[in-house]
């Protein structure tokens, strides 16, 4: 159970960025900078938080952040027609650079790493006793909870209301969606900023509820994980849902292992969840399903 607990808890800032990046998706835009994103969240919730003593003013401020940068994104690519996969990978450069500049101009150079309130645990009297479900999901902080809640939200979004089937036809065919009298540009522009929104949620997970700390380049790949979840989900919520926890448990074998008596080398472990992520794309590539506008930009005729 307590390796379930930890999976899923490793879990939460790869299903927000993935969910956030399936939206994007959904429209047909390609975001390859989920790791600057998430590294703009990170720093933003920790500094806020450090600022004010509320994690959640500062996992607000993770989201505001993602937007604008996304907003950047999305107005390169999207209206200026810019090459997404390049702006993508300047996005994940920006985030890496401007967070370790922003953090040693406002805290220096210490050897001792700042901390800052974690939000904390939340207990739900009746469904943290659901046999199971309960404990893996209700007595976590909040995000835990939620995270599954947005899963939930962005199919019920996607395959169950008129904007949602607007926002896939951007993706599958604008042609078919400006006919109909839908802004393709405008669509796009906002499903990349509302990714951008969940994305900075998911960075922000890192530094004030995973840990109470920021550290510069944190993410750690997370970012291309997140891209790889979206495919391995075959850009379905719920898909995406259950790759998370899988990588999630990827993730926590690297404590769990050597706590067993398992004598491997720590790069070993520490390599299992990119393993996990290589095979799962190997395995899945043929059976991908993404929308067939994809990183194409639309151009009305």
């Amino acid at each position: 159970m307590d390796f379930l607990h930890g999976a899923v808890a490793l879990a939460v800032p790869l299903i927000l960025a993935a969910l956030g990046e399936l939206i994007s998706e959904r429209a047909g835009v390609l975001n390859i900078g989920l790791e600057g994103l998430m590294l703009v969240g990170a720093f933003a919730a920790f500094a806020v938080t450090h600022a004010t003593g509320s994690p959640g003013i500062g996992l607000t401020a993770a989201a505001l952040c993602g937007m604008a940068l996304a907003a950047l994104f999305a107005l390169l690519t999207v209206f200026v027609k810019a090459d997404q996969v390049i702006v993508g990978t300047g996005l994940n450069l920006i985030g890496l650079g401007l967070t370790g500049t922003i953090y040693r101009g406002l805290f220096g150079i210490s050897s001792a790493a700042l901390t800052v309130t974690p939000l904390a645990s939340v207990q739900w009297p009746l469904l943290g006793s659901i046999p199971v479900l309960g404990p893996l999901v209700f007595q976590q902080n909040l995000l835990v909870p939620l995270s599954v809640v947005a899963a939930a939200a962005v199919w019920w979004y996607l395959y169950r209301t008129r904007p949602g089937l607007a926002l896939r036809a951007c993706g599958e065919k604008p042609e078919s969606a400006d006919t109909a009298g839908y802004s393709v540009s405008r669509i796009r522009f906002l499903a990349v900023v509302a990714g951008g929104a969940l994305t900075g949620v998911g960075g922000g997970y890192l530094s004030v509820a995973q840990g109470n700390t920021f550290v510069e380049g944190m993410t750690n790949g997370r970012g291309f994980i997140a891209l790889a979840l979206v495919i391995f989900g075959r850009w379905n919520p719920w898909g995406v849902l259950g790759a998370a926890l899988f990588f999630g448990m990827a993730e926590q074998a690297r404590y769990t292992l050597p706590g067993l008596g398992y004598d491997l080398s720590p790069q070993v472990i520490a390599m299992a969840p990119y393993l996990a992520t290589l095979l799962a794309l190997g395995l899945f590539r043929r059976r991908t399903g993404g929308p067939a506008a994809l990183a194409v930009p639309y151009r009305r005729h």
